[in-house]
């Protein structure tokens, strides 16, 4: 069994695998001692590997320190070639993403769709090759940041039915987001489809079964595929 420990910037994942299987996975808002214990109970961990998009703290790296954990860095062997610029700041939940993706479709062109804090977009084409993609703020982040800089405007959350005009401001702010964000997907979707042929939309991330829900086109939506790219990081690795 191998230990995958995914810390975003709002939950921690865990996971374990037996090959490239997944066998079981839980959401937690903090790494805690106990917390691996209870997950791991029973079970002997061959390898395992983190990766955080923040700082650990010293007691979170402790805990990691005990299991032996292999720290996901920029400087390890990947089974995709990267053209992005540099390495050192690309984060490693979007390559993560984007290999968890060529594992579940080899020699694919696909776009990957991470739908969490942040609203990445990562391209792989056939030859898995990565391209690199775009950041913007994620969906939550989007209604937040209408609350945080307006001086009367609520703080909503994401809504089923929103309508294409708001005729009162809450239905105005959930038209904008909602239709805003969908329509950014939907260009870029159509955009690069243009030049690539045969694509292949990947979602990830909280929100991927919104975009399920919402896009007029057929995707594949994978909650655990940063855990699956973690898991054939640490095979490539081993």
């Amino acid at each position: 069994m191998k230990l995958i420990i995914d810390v975003g910037n709002t939950n921690v994942k865990l996971a374990l695998f037996s090959k490239k299987e997944l066998v079981k996975t839980i959401v937690s808002e903090k790494i805690t001692q106990n917390l691996i214990s209870k997950f791991c109970l029973n079970t002997t961990i061959s390898s395992s590997i983190l990766s955080a998009v923040r700082d650990l703290n010293s007691e979170e790296s402790r805990i990691v320190k005990n299991f032996g954990c292999k720290i996901l860095k920029h400087d390890m062997r990947f089974p995709v070639n990267s053209k992005y610029i540099s390495m050192e700041s690309l984060g490693m939940d979007r390559l993560s993403a984007v290999i968890g993706a060529g594992c579940i479709f080899p020699k694919k062109n696909i776009l990957v769709f991470d739908a969490g804090t942040c609203l990445t977009i990562d391209c792989l084409d056939s030859n898995m090759n990565y391209l690199g993609g775009r950041i913007s703020p994620g969906l939550s982040m989007r209604f937040q940041a209408l609350n945080n800089f307006t001086d009367k405007l609520p703080l909503l959350s994401s809504s089923k039915g929103a309508k294409f005009i708001g005729n009162d401001t809450n239905s105005s702010i959930i038209s904008g987001v909602q239709n805003g964000i969908i329509a950014e997907v939907s260009n870029f979707i159509s955009d690069y489809t243009k030049q690539n042929k045969d694509i292949i939309v990947v979602f990830t991330g909280g929100d991927c079964f919104f975009f399920e829900k919402e896009l007029k086109i057929s995707i594949f939506a994978d909650p655990f595929l940063v855990l699956k790219g973690l898991n054939e990081i640490l095979d490539f690795n081993e």
